[in-house]
C-alpha cells in the first residue's frame, strides 16, 4: 500500500513524510523540482505539479492513499479539485485533506472558501476521507519575530476572540496517524472531520504577555490595524495574498478560532501525549 504525499517539500508535507517512514509506510513524495527534496530513505520522488495532468496521472498510479495539500496560490482550488478527480480516476478513495478550521464560517476569505469548495468536493463524490482542519499555525508567528525581538511589539491580528493556535509538528503527526489509520483499514473508512487546535486559546494580549515573559521584557500588542498589517505583507508577498491575509485577520477579529467541545481532548488521545503550547514555541524560538 503506498502512501502519495503531496506539498512534501513544505513545512508540514516533509514532516508528514518523516512521521511516515518511521513508522514503516511506503511512500511516495509528489515535487516539483526534485533536486530541492531531501527525504529519509526510501521515498520515492515523483516531479510533477497539479496542473500538469500527465504527471499527476503517474504520480497516482498504483497509490492506495493521498495526503492532499494544497498551497495558498491563486488557483488553490482548481488545483485541488483537478487532484481529485485524477484520484479518482485512479481508483484512490482514501485521502487525507488538509483544510482549515471555520472553513464554512470565514466565508468571504478567498483560501478558506476555496477550502470550504474543496470540503464539499470530497463530500458529494464520496470520497472516503479525514478532512482535517487546522487552526492558526504557530510558526506564522516566525514572520514577526524581528519585530517582537526589536521593537518589541507582538503585530499580528489576533484580536480579542482568540485563537487556538496549533504547532505545526502536531498537525503533521496527526496527519500521519490518519494516512496510517485509513491506508491499513481492511475497508475505507466513513468521512471524518477534525479539528486541529492547540491546548489553549490565545487573546493577542496573551501571546504578547507571553512574548515578555520569554524575553524578560515587555511586549505590547498592536495587531488590530489589518490595513497596516496589508500594507506590510505587501512588502514580502503579492498584493493578492496581502489581502486574503488581511481578510482572515479581520475575520480573527470578529470571529477567533475557537475549538468545539472535546477536540483538545480527542487530539491529546490521538496524539498520546499533550499538546504543544505557545511558551513552548515562543522559548524555543526566543
Amino acid at each position: 500500500m503506498t502512501i502519495l504525499v503531496t506539498g512534501a517539500t513544505g513545512n508540514v508535507g516533509r514532516q508528514v513524510v518523516e512521521h511516515l517512514v518511521e513508522r514503516g509506510a511506503d511512500v511516495r513524495a509528489l515535487v516539483r523540482d526534485p533536486s530541492k527534496a531531501v527525504f529519509p530513505a526510501g521515498v520515492s520522488v515523483v516531479q510533477g505539479d497539479f496542473l500538469d495532468i500527465d504527471s499527476l496521472r503517474n504520480a497516482m498510479s498504483g497509490v492506495s492513499t493521498l495526503f492532499l495539500l494544497n498551497a495558498v496560490v491563486p488557483d488553490e482550488f482548481t488545483q485541488a479539485l483537478i487532484a481529485l478527480n485524477v484520484a479518482r480516476s485512479a481508483g484512490i478513495e482514501r485521502i487525507v485533506y488538509l483544510s482549515v478550521i471555520h472553513a464554512d464560517v470565514y466565508v468571504n476569505v478567498p483560501h478558506f472558501a476555496g477550502k470550504f469548495g474543496v470540503e464539499r468536493m470530497i463530500e458529494q463524490m464520496g470520497f472516503k476521507a479525514t478532512i482535517l482542519r487546522p487552526a492558526y499555525f504557530m510558526q506564522n508567528d516566525l514572520m514577526v519575530k524581528d519585530v517582537i525581538t526589536g521593537y518589541g511589539a507582538y503585530t499580528m491580528p489576533v484580536g480579542a476572540k482568540g485563537l487556538a493556535m496549533i504547532d505545526t509538528r502536531d498537525i503533521a503527526e496527526i496527519a500521519a496517524l490518519e494516512l496510517l489509520r485509513r491506508d491499513q483499514a481492511a475497508e475505507p473508512l466513513a468521512l471524518d472531520r477534525i479539528n486541529l487546535v492547540g491546548p489553549e486559546t490565545l487573546t493577542g494580549t496573551d501571546i504578547a504577555a507571553i512574548w515578555s515573559d520569554v524575553l524578560a521584557r515587555p511586549i505590547s500588542y498592536g495587531g488590530d490595524n489589518t490595513e497596516g498589517f496589508e500594507q506590510n505583507l505587501k512588502q514580502f508577498v503579492p498584493a493578492w495574498m496581502a489581502y486574503d491575509m488581511r481578510l482572515m485577520g479581520e475575520r480573527f477579529l470578529t470571529d477567533g478560532m475557537l475549538p468545539e467541545a472535546g477536540d483538545v481532548e480527542r487530539l491529546t488521545a490521538l496524539l498520546g501525549r499533550p499538546l504543544r503550547r505557545y511558551r513552548d514555541f515562543a522559548s524555543e524560538m526566543g
